[in-house]
């Protein structure tokens, strides 16, 4: 499940990231982000299969529960990476501006 939703985060995020004309946003590093997740979460997967062959497609409820929760908190983190880093770099000068006027 990590994988999957990994996966799918990736893949919506760089979809995002290449309609968009600019990436004032900075999602390519979110892009970075997610597909790095995805990469590490296939070796996992290549490595659980190895050691656990057919049982691996047959997974508990209780583990796919775990791993779900594991994924969402995966992609929170990285969300909360980019915002930060999104506040520290302001592409668009939103946090300056709000601090001059102050």
């Amino acid at each position: 499940m990590t994988l999957l939703i990994t996966v799918i985060a990736a893949a919506i995020t760089t979809a995002v990231w290449y309609t968009r004309k600019n990436d004032d946003l900075k999602l390519g590093f979110l892009c970075f982000m997610f597909w790095g997740a995805s990469l590490m979460w296939l070796v996992d997967a290549i490595f659980e299969f190895a050691e656990l062959k057919e049982a691996y497609f047959t997974p508990a409820l209780e583990d796919m529960i775990n791993d779900t929760f594991l994924g969402v908190a995966v992609i929170a983190l990285a969300l909360v990476i980019w915002i930060v880093r999104l506040l520290i770099l302001d592409p668009k000068g939103t946090v300056k501006e709000a601090i001059l006027r102050q």
